[in-house]
């Protein structure tokens, strides 16, 4: 993969003390636990980037080779899936 190709990561996050920044467009909120991420970083980095800026109980990084079925989850998200 090239460094600069971005990456879909599915993030599930709980117990975190700080809140998790949303307002990137990279970053898509599918409920209050679940988030699907962009990024050129390798799944270590975002772990880590996630860990250190929101301190959850639990922590879940998966990269993912396709998009995801789903219903119910956020509206836009399907949109935002497809614009990559």
């Amino acid at each position: 993969m090239p460094d600069s190709e971005k990456r879909l990561y599915a993030v599930y996050i709980k117990g975190n003390s700080e809140p998790v920044e949303t307002t990137s467009p990279d970053i898509r909120q599918f409920d209050d636990r679940l988030f699907l991420v962009r990024t050129e970083q390798t799944r270590s980095q975002l772990y880590h980037a996630v860990k250190q800026r929101t301190n959850p109980e639990t922590l879940w990084v998966a990269p993912l080779e396709e998009h995801p079925k789903f219903k119910g989850m956020a509206e836009g998200t399907l949109k935002w899936l497809r614009s990559e």
